[in-house]
């Protein structure tokens, strides 16, 4: 140790040192940042990363080794072999290249360690190669105890500085131990290097000129870590404009510009919370638009966007610190608006009609269009979220039904649909034990060979007396208790029980709601149900949206630890309505992505809508998760998906929804025993 310390403090030039310290932190530094982002890429860009961060790397450790032999002074004349460090400088960027490249092999454990090491052979080869090409008038003696202790040193630090690049978030520490590697590297092999004089004549090297000469290599490595620096600056500055624009068409509307449902949902979180605080009022105004569905059917869904494009331009005009208004889907809009009276609501809700009423001159015409509204006052019309939205609902549709009055406000009388609800409930309980419910299968298409991947169960109600019960109607009856989780079971047990007879293995998706998912018992129920029918776990696929998350990510997350172990796929449903969805894809382990249905209807029109499924199938590619596209209704939009690169395609376009036996019946499924029925 104590010749280490005397090889740098005698026989070096303290100024060369620190510079050649502080040129190795620096690129080291720059190294890791690039070798980070590289692993976070794919394909092209990976590849760019990755010769980035070998030319820094290269860099690095040549020029630190440069500076730091011309700081040497043997007190004898030397002389650099060009040819020789030129190739030195070549192996330090290949072995660097080789290094990073393997240690970014993700299915490989010790991949991070076996490629830090082979990094810190080729910073060893570099040194021993660049002190070859040091010319020396005298006899070179090697002390071999410490050119082995460098190699081994550089080897384990280099090894020891990938693995924590690849376990901790900071680049600092990593940089520092592979700082650390090249420079013990090279002062531990310096301090093995003996030179003997040999009595030659010579004037000694020239110490200004050796000086200048690694001032020199130090401002051309300076300028391949600015470029290095830069191209990483730059690449952070467009993911940060992106996720910006990804988080602004989460939390906005594409077509109106408005907020959508999910930052709607948080501003009234946010001003009730401020509502309990500091006192005063909230109100709350649903709002359905009447003449909208003859607006599509006459002149079809263009005129129908431009409608709701001038009407979100007015609703914009509203806004305030005191209104909130925002687009939930379709022709529902709602708005939040802080106030200290009921009259305000009152006198805000004749202003929105007087909006809504004016006529609307389109490139198709001019429409006239009118609204119901139904309203809800916070506190005294409900405590929660929850309740002030159910009872605003309730309004809006009373406001519907009774003629001539477009604007209700909740009243308690409205308690008796509520129980009308819950006897539809309770009747809900009874179809489950009178095998009143079918599950329908609706196909999921490869859009680049055309066959059937898989289908998706989608549960129907055929009720006694009324006839056809939408799931849109009972599926939210159902989530108030726990029906939900009987009726979750059912489809479930039934969909296993019939994909187990296809002849082709094809895979079946089921929905679970979000009262399933956090259910203790889920994984339970779907490892004995998968015994039961007989099942191959890897043919079952279960489908949730984010809200199943939100409310305990932790437990959520160890949820699907215990379901993805059974073998079971897991799909993210809904995607791109939700602020948190590129979270929750690099935290939870998806097999899927599927898009919301509803940027179907506007995608061959709305190139908002389009860049919205463009960004949701790159970012899919990106964390190589397959993404299905679901809504489909038209050619046009098939044509488009196919041209985006979609994996898959669902929609009425390509199938619709239909028992086992109609299926089985059109030869779209065999089954392996024909003499069961169906």
């Amino acid at each position: 140790m104590y010749q280490i310390y005397s090889c740098i403090a005698d026989l070096h030039h303290p100024g060369l040192v620190i510079m050649a310290a502080l040129l190795c932190l620096l690129g080291t530094f720059i190294t890791m940042r690039l070798y980070r982002r590289a692993q976070h890429t794919q394909g092209v860009q990976k590849a760019g990363w990755c010769v980035l961060g070998a030319g820094t790397a290269g860099a690095t450790i040549w020029s630190t080794h440069f500076v730091a032999m011309l700081g040497y002074r043997p007190g004898l004349p030397i002389e650099l072999d060009p040819a020789l460090t030129s190739l030195s400088l070549l192996v330090a960027m290949l072995g660097a290249s080789a290094g990073l490249l393997i240690a970014m092999l993700s299915k490989w454990r010790l991949a991070p360690a076996y490629g830090g090491g082979l990094f810190g052979l080729s910073i060893s080869a570099m040194h021993y190669l660049g002190m070859l090409a040091y010319r020396v008038q005298g006899l070179v003696v090697w002390d071999m105890g410490y050119v082995v202790a460098s190699i081994l040193l550089a080897v384990g630090l280099g090894a020891l500085a990938f693995h924590l690049a690849h376990r901790l978030r900071g680049g600092w520490v990593p940089a520092l131990v592979l700082s650390l590697a090249t420079v013990s590297l090279h002062f531990t092999g310096m301090a093995g290097f003996g030179v003997s004089p040999l009595l030659l004549e010579h004037e000694l090297t020239n110490p200004p000129a050796i000086q200048a000469l690694a001032f020199a290599v130090a401002g051309v490595t300076l300028l391949i870590f600015g470029a290095g620096l830069a191209s990483y600056l730059i690449d952070d500055s467009v993911r940060l404009e992106s996720v910006r624009r990804l988080h602004f068409l989460a939390m906005n509307d594409a077509l109106t510009g408005l907020p959508n449902r999910e930052s709607f949902n948080n501003h009234l979180e946010h001003e009730l919370a401020r509502a309990q605080i500091a006192g005063g009022q909230v109100g709350l105004l649903y709002i359905d638009l009447d003449g909208f569905k003859a607006v599509n059917d006459l002149h079809g869904h263009a005129a129908g966007d431009e409608v709701l494009r001038l009407l979100g331009q007015r609703f914009k005009a509203l806004d305030d610190e005191h209104v909130h208004l925002a687009r939930l889907s379709g022709d529902e809009f709602a708005a939040v608006l802080r106030m200290h009276s009921v009259e305000e609501l009152s006198l805000f809700a004749e202003k929105l009609q007087d909006v809504i009423n004016q006529p609307m001159p389109t490139s198709f015409g001019l429409f006239n269009l009118g609204a119901s509204l139904g309203g809800a006052v916070y506190p005294q019309d409900g405590h929660t979220k929850e309740s002030l939205l159910g009872n605003a609902d309730l309004a809006m549709y009373r406001a519907k039904r009774e003629l001539g009055q477009q604007v209700c406000f909740y009243e308690p009388a409205m308690d008796e649909r509520v129980r009308l609800r819950q006897s539809l409930a309770s009747e809900l309980r009874a179809a489950i034990e009178h095998d009143q419910l079918q599950v329908h299968y609706q196909q999921q298409i490869d859009i680049a060979t055309g066959r059937v991947r898989g289908y998706e169960a989608l549960l129907r109600w055929q009720h006694p007396t009324r006839g056809s019960i939408p799931p849109s109607e009972f599926i939210p009856l159902a989530e108030r208790d726990t029906t939900i989780l009987l009726l979750g079971e059912w489809v479930l047990r039934k969909a296993c029980q019939d994909a187990a007879r296809w002849m082709h293995p094809c895979s079946v998706a089921v929905n679970l709601s979000p009262m399933q998912f956090i259910h203790d018992d889920l994984p339970s129920l779907v490892r004995r149900i998968l015994d039961e029918t007989g099942l191959a776990p890897a043919r079952l696929e279960l489908e949730l949206t984010e809200s199943s998350i939100f409310a305990d990510r932790d437990k959520a997350l160890a949820m699907l630890t215990r379901i993805k172990a059974l073998g079971v796929s897991i799909a993210l449903d809904d995607f791109g309505t939700g602020y948190s969805s590129l979270d929750i894809l690099r935290s939870f382990p998806f097999d899927k992505i599927k898009t919301d249905r509803s940027f179907m209807p506007s995608i061959e029109e709305n190139p908002q809508a389009r860049a919205i499924i463009s960004a949701v199938l790159a970012l899919g590619r990106s964390l190589d998760i397959p993404v299905l596209a679901e809504g489909i209704e038209t050619p046009g939009q098939l044509e488009l998906l196919r041209d985006m690169g979609c994996a898959a395609v669902q929609g009425y376009f390509l199938g619709r929804p239909k028992p086992l036996t109609a299926l089985v019946e059109a030869g779209q499924i065999a089954l392996l025993h024909e003499g069961l029925p169906a």
